[in-house]
């Protein structure tokens, strides 16, 4: 399948990655050039134009910064994007940029899915990823293929934009569990406590969550690679907090 990813930065480059594995057919574009040279490898094509990119694509996603990034990018594609091809919308946008970004797409007679996903760069490099996906079922049964290629599960919540508004409940989430645990590991050093024995404490019973655990280890490593930057994680949180 022909597949457009309109953004070259860490998600949208281990996506690109993972479709031209799976044997996809994979053009990728991003504003910035350099980004566009390092997201080259077999099976990916580069793109010097958003309006390029997607002329014959049958699924476009966009995976960018914000709202404001996707809206400039999509009224650059819009009308390139043939008839019958599905826009997936995967970038974490908040709830008033997901009804604006509805509302040019049906301006233009173009299909679109409010497809955020949850999972960072390693579950997408992997197809692990989960799609929260809102938009019309033959919508999401046209993108299948391209869903089901990175992600392990799919999950449709609603046939408008309810899966931007529930991404950001996870966001929420997640950010939140990160920081409880990095005041848990700070509390057991200034106690004197071994951080083992906090997660001996945890692991396996009630209070285990395996991304914190992942993250504690990571912590304790010193191993600070984002795999989802910190102003990205408080960018999404402000979004909430707008909603």
């Amino acid at each position: 399948m022909k597949v457009t990813i309109l953004g070259a930065g860490r998600m949208g480059s281990a996506m690109a990655a993972r479709l031209a594995d799976a044997g996809h057919d994979v053009t990728i574009w991003d504003r910035n050039p350099d980004r566009r040279s390092e997201a080259a490898q077999p099976g990916v094509s580069l793109s010097p134009d958003p309006a390029a990119a997607v002329a014959d694509a049958s699924v476009v996603i966009t995976m960018v910064t914000n709202g404001e990034a996707v809206n400039a990018v999509a009224e650059q594609m819009m009308d390139a994007t043939p008839e019958g091809a599905v826009w997936v919308q995967a970038s974490t946008v908040g709830a008033a940029w997901a009804d604006r970004l509805r509302a040019l797409a049906e301006a233009h007679h173009r299909w679109m899915l409010d497809a955020p996903v949850s999972g960072s760069t390693q579950p997408a490099r992997q197809g692990k990823l989960t799609w929260l996906v809102a938009g019309p079922t033959p919508a999401v049964d046209a993108a299948r293929p391209i869903l089901d290629a990175l992600g392990e599960r799919v999950l449709h919540v609603g046939d408008g934009q309810e899966a931007s508004r529930l991404k950001l409940v996870v966001n929420s989430w997640m950010t939140a569990a990160t920081v409880a645990m990095a005041d848990a590991l700070a509390a057991c050093d200034r106690l004197g406590v071994p951080r083992s024995m906090l997660l001996e404490v945890v692991a396996g019973g009630p209070l285990a969550m395996p991304y914190a655990l992942q993250k504690a280890q990571l912590m304790t490593d010193q191993d600070y690679t984002p795999g989802f930057p910190v102003e990205l994680a408080l960018k999404d949180l402000r979004l909430a907090e707008e909603a």
